[in-house]
């Protein structure tokens, strides 16, 4: 087991080594600090926004503790770079499919007395969705709530509740499923 001090002296292909070997996740530690700002230079890059690139290098670095373990990595700082851009470019498609899905129908129709008959429907839609938000456990609700609502990120809303960035992760994706459950029962 190497000391703090030895990991700072050892090389990236060392410490990923090291970390094969035995799973210490303070190696990981190491790399992260090291190449913390590199990680959020890229996702800035491709992101544009401070709050998702910050969440998207904690989520990169999430990823490292398997894919270390998966791959052969001879030059990490390269890795990481390739690793974190195709992280990003991953977000944007799927932020540009769900973009393109909410927005295509009013695409489609311009007509005022076609988006009048649909806001029944979205009154429902949002009246089902309050009351599932209702039912969703405490952890679960107050992080969607957070997380959707007033739009705050992993990080802030680790900070409002106490929770570690783990945590807040999976209460939002457990309330997420939850609610499209609740949505789909009621729907």
């Amino acid at each position: 087991m190497l000391s703090p001090k030895e990991y700072k002296a050892s090389t990236d292909a060392e410490l990923i080594q090291h970390y094969k070997v035995s799973g210490a996740l303070d190696i990981l530690g190491e790399l992260y600090n090291r190449y913390m700002s590199l990680t959020y230079g890229v996702c800035l890059k491709y992101l544009k926004d401070r709050e998702e690139s910050r969440d998207a290098v904690m989520q990169i670095f999430e990823k490292l503790v398997n894919s270390l373990k998966e791959h052969d990595v001879a030059h990490f700082k390269s890795w990481l770079y390739v690793t974190a851009r195709n992280h990003c470019l991953m977000q944007l498609r799927a932020r540009k499919g769900k973009n393109f899905e909410e927005i295509s129908p009013f695409l489609m129709e311009d007509s005022p007395a076609v988006h009048l008959e649909d806001e029944p429907d979205l009154e429902a839609n949002l009246s089902q969705l309050e009351k599932c938000i209702g039912t969703l456990a405490a952890e679960q609700k107050q992080c969607v709530e957070l997380f959707y609502l007033q739009q705050k990120c992993y990080k802030d809303i680790g900070d409002l509740t106490g929770y570690d960035a783990n945590k807040v992760k999976s209460y939002i994706q457990n309330g997420k499923r939850n609610l499209k459950l609740c949505m789909e029962q009621h729907g």
